[in-house]
């Protein structure tokens, strides 16, 4: 008692003694107060008949000391600042730091410290009482919290180089029971495989997952209409669990995994050497079901895995039969050639989408589909198989570019092979031309077969090795003058006068006969 404020409990202790000790130096040795507080105290108990008629209740008490035995309160000393205190307030109303007040108040004359203003600005500005929280708890198969945190190191097992990583933590709301992977980045494919990750880990998925406000999941965070990540949306609806994102800034709304969270870095991280991320994945599944899920928690008093072992496995829904088809939505834009950009690769569209066209690309495991920005459906391609491949549907190519686009020369030696072996044999010579490359040749050659088909082709091709003339341009004349059904023992053919270059004889030669310049 001596030395502090007596509050009503005290008194009434102190009552006690005088009643039993009539000898204030008694009451002295029993108490450690002074003997001239004792006589201050007796004085007033015996004012007030409370030395011999029986005590009031506490409450009685308590006002009886609060109107007649008002203690003097402490000296205060006065504050260097006090003589500034407008001064003060002023600043603080512009929002002026502490610091830039103590250099003010020094123009000012003042010559206190730093700490003396510190401590008047909070008398000026008493720190607010702390809000009150309200511990919710969920029933069993109820909810999950998710959430990413900082995991230090790791050893990158492609490169053998070490790599910033975060640990994806989801923990069962009523049995507290976690499930831990360790990762290297945050973007929406690892998020959404992390997801299923935990669900299959559990067995089952909850009603509803409490998020924080992250990218991966959360376009735009607002309290009453939050933008959801599309492909978020589509993992929800294939699980089938509801979205439910934090109020922006509170944290404390999903107490739960980040209290997971922390318990992972003090015992499973803390003075941990890196390992690669392979095996340091495997280390904290056996310590999921071990030392996190076997400890005695300190909110529920009891194991978390016993506890989703035997009553929340139950009580998660079933996993679909087929897990999600991992997809990416994202926004691309039509380029000149007819493609799009997505993850590195590019796919064609077709002609009535326009170079600059917006639009929505879903990137799933196996496929990639284009929707224009109304949803509706454009294309859809087989997902690239590696960076940089280009993926081009023939119908989405300009007709008269289709050909020569897909032109090659295993497809030009079977097409001439389907013809007859004449045509084969001149196309096959083409394509084995030892020093120019005459695939187009050989494809205008087995285009003849639109307009004049497969036998005059071949027949044609025939009696081009006849006269030993096997090149396409003899080919096309004997098409173009019929010549092909002609009798190889008739006289010899007249054919028609090559048209090769672009300019005659007498156009090319008729300067050196007028000494003019060609042009």
């Amino acid at each position: 008692m001596p030395g502090r404020r007596k509050t009503t409990m005290d008194i009434r202790e102190l009552l006690l003694h005088l009643r039993a000790k009539p000898s204030d130096r008694a009451v002295q040795r029993a108490t450690g107060m002074h003997r001239q507080t004792v006589r201050h105290y007796r004085d007033w108990a015996q004012a007030h008949d409370l030395l011999a008629e029986p005590l009031p209740p506490l409450a009685e008490l308590a006002q009886l000391v609060q109107a007649t035995l008002a203690e003097k309160a402490p000296p205060q000393n006065t504050s260097s600042v006090a003589p500034y205190r407008e001064l003060v307030r002023q600043l603080r109303r512009e929002g002026v730091e502490m610091t830039a007040i103590k250099a003010r108040l020094a123009e000012q004359g003042f010559q206190g410290s730093y700490s003396a203003v510190r401590r008047f600005v909070h008398t000026l500005e008493p720190s607010p009482p702390p809000e009150v929280m309200v511990r919710v708890e969920r029933k069993a198969g109820q909810e999950a919290q998710v959430d990413f945190g900082y995991a230090g190191l790791l050893l990158d097992p492609a490169t053998g180089q070490l790599r910033r990583a975060w640990a994806f933590v989801m923990t069962l709301s009523w049995s507290r029971h976690m499930y831990v992977e360790f990762v290297f980045d945050q973007t929406v494919a690892t998020w959404l495989l992390c997801h299923r990750h935990a669900f299959e880990f559990f067995g089952g998925v909850p009603d509803e997952v409490v998020l924080d406000n992250l990218r991966a999941a959360i376009l735009q965070a607002n309290v009453d209409d939050p933008l959801v990540q599309q492909a978020y949306r589509e993992c929800a609806e294939h699980y089938g669990f509801l979205i439910t994102p934090c109020r922006p800034a509170t944290p404390q709304h999903k107490g739960k995994v980040e209290n997971g969270v922390r318990y992972l870095k003090r015992n499973f991280l803390a003075g941990r050497q890196p390992t690669t991320h392979t095996q340091a994945n495997q280390d904290v599944r056996i310590w999921c079901n071990t030392t996190a899920g076997l400890r005695l928690h300190g909110t529920t008093k009891e194991q978390p895995l016993v506890r989703f072992q035997e009553v929340e496995r139950t009580k998660l829904k079933p996993l679909p039969e087929t897990p999600y088809d991992l997809a990416i939505w994202a926004e691309v834009t039509v380029a000149h050639d007819g493609h799009v950009t997505f993850d590195n690769s590019y796919y064609s569209v077709p002609p009535t989408q326009v170079a600059g066209t917006r639009l929505r690309v879903r990137g799933g495991a196996r496929s990639v589909a284009l929707y224009d920005l109304n949803h509706q459906w454009v294309t859809t391609h087989d997902r690239a198989s590696q960076a940089g491949q280009r993926l081009t549907h023939p119908e989405h190519l300009p007709p008269e570019k289709v050909q020569g686009l897909l032109l090659d020369r295993e497809h030009c030696r079977a097409a001439a092979h389907d013809i007859g072996p004449a045509t084969g044999q001149i196309v096959g010579n083409l394509l084995d031309d030892p020093v120019l490359n005459r695939l187009r040749t050989a494809g205008r050659l087995l285009k003849l077969r639109e307009s004049y088909g497969d036998q005059r082709l071949e027949a044609a091709c025939v009696k081009a090795l006849h006269y030993d003339e096997p090149v396409y341009t003899t080919v096309k004349r004997i098409l173009a003058g019929n010549l092909e059904t002609v009798p190889t023992s008739v006289a010899p053919m007249t054919l028609q006068p090559a048209r090769t270059f672009v300019r005659t004889a007498s156009e090319l030669l008729d300067h050196l006969f007028r000494g003019t310049a060609w042009t």
